[in-house]
């Protein structure tokens, strides 16, 4: 299925561009040693960027998918828009990568639709973190399986 999830017309706020690149390069190295970050199961994600064709970099959390797959949210902690990552998957789905549990794996991106994104869901809103995220929004937060290729 296709990734179809437009902007909402409310939500939280995200830190400028600028920020959340010095972010990304602190956060992404804990990642790779730990795999966790802020008590989270954690990877670090890489994409192809939609305008520029360049490698793009996103420390993102991570939930067991079926199969083996892995699941991650479009969350933006929340925001009116979906994040720039989740735009570069639209465009390049099958041009992406996940370093995980010290391995670097290549993957297929897929939005889940209809029932099988209400049973990630299920599992996603445990964590209260991401029900939060929801609640600042009125955009449904797009959930992306990746698939080992």
């Amino acid at each position: 299925m296709s990734f179809e999830i437009s902007a909402g017309t409310r939500g939280g706020r995200v830190p400028k561009g600028p920020f959340m690149r010095i972010v990304n390069k602190v956060v992404a190295p804990m990642i790779r040693r730990k795999g966790q970050f802020g008590g989270m199961n954690a990877l670090v994600l890489t994409t192809v960027g939609r305008k520029s064709g360049q490698e793009r970099v996103t420390p993102l959390a991570w939930f067991p998918g079926p199969d083996g797959s892995w699941l991650i949210v479009a969350s933006a902690n929340g925001a009116v828009n979906n994040p720039g990552w989740y735009h570069n998957l639209k465009a390049n789905p099958d041009k992406a990568r996940i370093e995980v549990d010290g391995r670097t794996v290549e993957v297929r991106a897929q939005q889940l639709h209809g029932d099988e994104r209400a049973q990630a869901w299920n599992t996603i809103n445990k964590n209260e973190r991401f029900a939060g995220y929801q609640e600042k929004t009125d955009r449904e937060l797009p959930i992306i399986k990746l698939t080992a290729k």
